[in-house]
Formats: C-alpha cells, structure tokens, sequence
C-alpha cells in the first residue's frame, strides 16, 4: 500500500507479486476493493498494480471538473513513475473507460486491454437513460451516499447468498465523498472514442456478463469495430463480474494475458 505524487495529486495504489505488469482500474465510485479476488490469483504470475482513481478512495479528492482523459493520464503516470509501462490494462465499468482513453491516448502504454462490462462510449441516447443519471445526481444531493450506495447495490446483487457482498459494496460506494462522487460521474456522461477504437492494435478483451445492463449484444458490436478483439460471455453475472463470479472472470482474465503475454498478437477466447 502507498501513495505517488503524480500530476499534482497523491494516487493511491498497491501492488502485488512479480512478471509483467497487470494495472487494474476500478468502477465508478469504488476503488482498489474491486478486485479483492483477483490481486493474488494475478499475482501469482503478474506485477499486479491496482489504483485508486483521482476522487476516490485514498487518492486525493481535487475539486473538478473531472473527466475520462485525466483519469487515464493519471494512470500513465503512475506507470511510467513505477517503470511499469507498458502494461496489461484491465479495467471494469468506467476502469474500462479509462482503459480505451488509455489505449487511444498512449498506446505506447498498454500492452493489452481487457474491458469488463464497459464500453468505449457514455452518450445516452435514451430518455430513461438520462433520467436515471439525474436520479443518482438528486438521490447524493438530496440523501446522500449511502442512500445512492443502496439503490445501486440491491440490483448488482439481487440474491439472498450475496448479502455479505452487497454489505460490503455499500459500504465502499457510500464511503465516498459526494462532490467527488459527482465529478466523476460528471467526467463519464456524454464522454466517447468510438470513433478512435478502430485505430487500437494491441489485444483486445471484452468480458461481458450475461445479466448486465448493458447488453451483450452491443459489446460484441462495438468489439467488431477493434481489429482482433474478441469477447468472452460470463454466465450468471451481473455488472460486477470481478465479485459475483470470481473464479470465471479469473478463468477469462487470466486465459487472455497467458496467450495475449508477450507476443503482442491478437487472440481467441471463446464466450
């Protein structure tokens, strides 16, 4: 566990095992407790570095405004500063956003992307889209995190046996310092490189859950605009594949940095 000065902030992060280096990028309003049951599988053969995004965590709180691009120009920096670059880049939720504006900002970072219920687009399109991003910017203002942390937690883990794992992720999101909160969630909306995605070279993996909210469907349709990406389908998951299905997104994970490794080719995972 330590901090690093890097663009005028103190980034939180930890580290563990040795081999090429693995940088894990949390979801909004988390932070390295995302991958409490992947740092010592991936440890076990990788340089594993995990950070707490800018306005999160144990990482400063800035005032904003926010937005994807810094979040990945930290991340950068944090690699270059541990001699850890380039990396494999595995990001979930908005860690997968950071992860393609990583990709498509510093390609010269990132050995290989693996992209978790993500995508390389926020633009909401839908009224009911928008509507539930102004829900969530109303409930912290008007009740407060942990109230928010609740809301979102109930159908992440809708079953009875995931009570410890709901307890817990409500305590990580309600943990959060509002404005910073809001910020971020300010820095994803709207944010896009679809246009971009074409252009990244390095391999690819989207891991999608069969229950998240956003559907398969489109992740295997932006996917087909990656040269070579490829995507693997977790079975009874919903958006935090990482904690509700531990062992297969390990499986998945692990299977695309042993054959993506040192190579730099593009690869086939079945899904």
């Amino acid at each position: 566990m330590a901090t690093l000065r890097v663009n005028d902030i103190d980034l939180y992060y930890e580290t563990a095992g040795a081999g090429p280096p693995v940088l894990l990028l949390h979801g909004l309003g988390s932070s390295t407790r995302d991958w409490e049951y992947q740092t010592a599988e991936l440890g076990r053969r990788y340089r594993v570095i995990a950070m707490d995004v800018r306005g999160h965590g144990r990482s400063s709180r800035p005032k904003g405004p926010y937005s994807v691009a810094m979040f990945a120009r930290d991340a950068v920096a944090l690699l270059r500063a541990l001699g850890a670059a380039p990396a494999h880049v595995v990001g979930l939720s908005m860690g997968g956003m950071i992860a393609f504006q990583m990709a498509v900002d510093a390609p010269e970072a990132v050995r290989s992307l693996a992209i978790a219920n993500s995508g390389p687009a926020m633009v909401l399109t839908k009224l009911s889209q928008r509507a539930m991003i102004q829900m969530r910017f109303a409930v912290v203002r008007l009740l407060g995190m942990k109230a928010l942390a609740r809301m979102v937690a109930n159908p992440v883990f809708p079953k009875p046996e995931q009570e410890e794992l709901r307890r817990k992720f409500i305590d990580s999101i309600g943990a959060n310092h509002p404005r910073a909160y809001l910020d971020a969630l300010r820095a994803i909306n709207g944010w896009t490189v679809l246009d971009r995605i074409g252009g990244i070279s390095c391999p690819v993996l989207i891991a999608a859950s069969d229950q998240d909210y956003t559907p398969v469907a489109w992740k295997r349709a932006y996917a087909a605009m990656i040269p070579g990406a490829q995507v693997a389908v977790i079975r009874d998951s919903r958006h935090v594949a990482p904690l509700d299905q531990p062992a297969e997104f390990n499986r998945v994970v692990m299977e695309f940095l042993e054959r993506a490794g040192e190579r730099g080719e593009h690869i086939l995972i079945q899904g």
